[in-house]
């Protein structure tokens, strides 16, 4: 399983996992970060993708297949 970061570097945006000294990779989109975060948890097992905004706070999470959800969504609609 592998939780990946996409926080803002400069004027580029980084997929970063928790605790690594160094980013797993630098692009000039947050789009082209968040997707290739959510490439590289799916091809670990899965996981969290952690996306941040430009101020740093987080924007949006989303679980990564075949990862379970710890919060999944309650449809309250039968």
């Amino acid at each position: 399983m592998a939780n990946y970061h996409v926080t803002p570097k400069g004027d580029k945006w980084q997929a970063k996992q928790p605790g690594a000294t160094r980013p797993s990779g630098v692009f000039d989109t947050q789009w082209q970060a968040e997707q290739q975060a959510k490439a590289w948890s799916q091809k670990s097992g899965g996981g969290e993708v952690i996306i941040h905004s430009q101020d740093g706070r987080i924007r949006d999470k989303d679980t990564v297949t075949p990862a379970k959800d710890p919060f999944p969504p309650r449809d309250t609609k039968h």
